[in-house]
């Protein structure tokens, strides 16, 4: 009777709509930093280990291709519309972070591609001045593909090496992965955070 809940739990994270809920996830992580797109692929990174679906390398090319996707809609908002059209544009914050990518994309493209896939609000200001400035379409495609690849190898194997690591099965390595990749992920924020400052 106690490996009921434990049974729900993976039937439920295991499912075929897990990698489809992970996929809208990052495409919404894109858009809205609040939602949690990270964390979605590092616990189905985890699952992947602890119960053999969905396999380990779908989740990978899943997230990255739904990372791609994400950023490349932000990057065609920025071609369509700019980065001013809006009024949340013009908060002090945005413009500051707007500012920032447009001083890192003319530093070295490539770099900062690979480096905002990491933190949340850079990401989006990075792909909408991608987008406003015009970047060469195949190159930027080509960067970002790259760069959404490494990203979701990086999140799937958190997840996947803390299965591997920790005891418990899903129930354990699930929440364990998931506070590991936004202790990461928060880290590198403060990083970025203090290299700007």
């Amino acid at each position: 009777m106690s490996d009921v809940p434990t049974d729900l739990l993976t039937a439920s994270l295991a499912g075929p709509w897990s990698l489809v809920l992970m996929s809208v996830l990052v495409v919404g992580d894109a858009f809205f930093v609040v939602v949690p797109g990270e964390v979605a692929v590092t616990a189905l990174g985890a699952i992947a280990v602890t119960t053999g679906s969905p396999p380990l390398w779908a989740v990978v090319v899943c997230a990255a291709v739904a990372a791609a996707l994400g950023d490349a809609c932000c990057y065609l908002i920025g071609w369509s519309v700019g980065t001013e059209r809006w009024r949340w544009m013009r908060a002090p914050r945005v413009l500051q972070a707007l500012d920032w990518a447009r001083r890192r994309l003319d530093g070295g493209m490539a770099t900062v591609l690979f480096t905002a896939r990491f933190v949340p609000f850079a990401r989006l200001a990075i792909n909408l001045v991608a987008g406003a400035s015009r970047v060469h379409p195949p190159r930027y495609l080509a960067l970002v593909s790259l760069a959404a690849t490494g990203w979701a190898l990086y999140q799937a194997a958190v997840g996947a090496t803390v299965a591997t690591l920790v005891p418990g099965g899903p129930l354990v390595a699930v929440p364990v992965s998931i506070v590991l990749a936004i202790g990461i992920g928060a880290l590198i924020d403060l990083c970025v955070r203090r290299s700007r400052g």
